[in-house]
């Protein structure tokens, strides 16, 4: 960092994620994906067609723009947008969803538990196959810095997996 600065910090600190802005094959169809699947609102709509949806008092978190490409390419070469995450209530409500967006035909990427930060989540793909986490208790650091050590991860495969295996409240 200091490469950067020259030992003159940045002022810069981020409180939130505001927004994703992504272009789409089809706006009407990721529209309905996020009203009807995610349960966020549509907001506006601008003269260039772009759809603004929310699921706060933000005007919008998502914006969607259309785009020519008939889909996204594939995501083994290039660079690429590897997911957005977003929190949810509780593991009952990723249950909920995992069930509701398989029932639904939606493509599940991943569900369970990975390392840092232990959140427990679900990974779903949108129409243009982009990845999407949802997930619940996400590790909160202290005061003094100090993320849970990597011994205590517990990663699992599953909901059911992750929920099973407790993680130490402390460390």
């Amino acid at each position: 960092m200091d490469e950067i600065s020259g030992g003159d910090p940045s002022p810069v600190k981020v409180n939130k994620l505001g927004h994703l802005v992504y272009e789409v094959s089809d706006v009407e169809k990721t529209v309905q994906f996020w009203t009807e699947v995610m349960g966020f609102t549509l907001s506006d709509r601008n003269h260039l067609g772009m759809a603004f949806l929310r699921c706060g008092s933000d005007h919008h978190a998502i914006a969607l723009a259309q785009s020519k490409a008939p889909r996204r390419a594939g995501a083994d070469s290039g660079l690429r947008v590897q997911h957005l995450a977003m929190e949810v209530d509780n593991s009952d409500m990723l249950l909920a969803a995992r069930d509701w967006l398989t029932r639904h035909g939606y493509t599940i990427s991943f569900e369970g538990r990975r390392g840092p930060g232990c959140n427990i989540s679900l990974h779903v793909l949108d129409p243009d196959g982009f990845d999407f986490e949802l997930y619940c208790y996400m590790d909160q650091i202290g005061d003094d810095g100090r993320s849970r050590p990597a011994d205590q991860f517990r990663r699992a495969e599953s909901l059911e997996d992750a929920l099973a295996e407790t993680l130490p409240e402390s460390w």
